[in-house]
Order: structure tokens, then C-alpha cells, then sequence
């Protein structure tokens, strides 16, 4: 039992952030549960899950209201510290076992990359883009 709270105990940088456009409906029509929200609801429940199993969850879950790739959706951003963020697309709740496993291997990686031959094959197409880990000097020359 001492393991469990071990674990809830590590720091979230330790773990990356999965940010989901719940708005997003594959530019489809308005719909009352928009498939970006339904990702989201299955990716919440499978985080759950693992917490109640006494295991870590493999990411921190954000939900955002646009990632700006409706035409590509459903989208999310995976994030974490000194590692390359990723824009993901042409997700759906059919992928969230898939998405965590991959998230693993992100969180495993030394700067965020998971080449295509390691990631699950329902995310072949994934990546739409990607973000350098520092896009900034924070110290500016005086």
C-alpha cells in the first residue's frame, strides 16, 4: 500500500501532459457530445482505471476548447519538460488505449521523440506537427 502512495507522490513533471480539444467533431456538424469530449471521457476513464489499481496513470489529462485542426481532429498536444510537444490528430476514443500506450514511450524518451516503428499502428498518421521543447531564451543578452 506504501507503493500506491509512493507513486501518487511523484512530482507531475515526471509524467507528460495530454492536453485533448474536447470541441473537436472532425469538422463535422454541432453535435451534444462532440468526439474530442468523447475521447476525453474514454481517456478520464482509462486514467482511473489505473489509479484505482493502485498504478501510476501515464499522463496528466487536460482538456482544451480548440487546438486550431478541426479538419484533423479529433486533436491533442502531449507535453513535457525539455521534451518536443507534439500536435497529434485523426484521434478518436476507439485510440485512447493506444494514445496512453504511447504516452509511455514518450515519457521513457530522452527529448520526446517516439520513432513511427515503436508507436502503436492506430496512430500511424498521427503527428501533425511539433513544437521545439524551449522556443525562447529565457536569459536574453543585456
Amino acid at each position: 500500500m506504501a507503493e500506491a502512495s509512493d507513486s501518487s507522490q511523484k512530482s507531475p513533471q515526471n509524467r507528460p501532459v495530454l492536453h485533448v480539444c474536447v470541441t473537436c467533431r472532425r469538422g463535422g456538424p454541432a453535435m451534444d457530445q462532440p468526439l474530442g469530449a468523447q475521447l476525453y471521457a474514454r481517456l478520464q476513464a482509462l486514467v482511473q482505471e489505473a489509479e484505482v489499481n493502485g498504478q501510476e496513470a501515464p499522463v496528466l489529462l487536460r482538456q482544451v476548447q480548440c487546438l486550431a485542426a478541426c479538419d484533423r481532429g479529433c486533436t491533442a498536444a502531449i507535453a513535457m519538460p525539455e521534451r518536443w510537444t507534439w500536435l497529434l490528430g485523426h484521434l478518436g476514443a476507439e485510440k485512447a488505449e493506444d494514445l496512453l500506450a504511447y504516452a509511455q514511450l514518450y515519457a521513457k524518451s530522452a527529448r520526446g521523440t517516439v520513432m513511427p516503428s515503436r508507436r502503436p499502428a492506430s496512430l500511424s498518421n498521427m503527428v501533425l506537427g511539433r513544437v521545439p521543447a524551449q522556443l525562447y531564451d529565457e536569459q536574453e543578452p543585456s
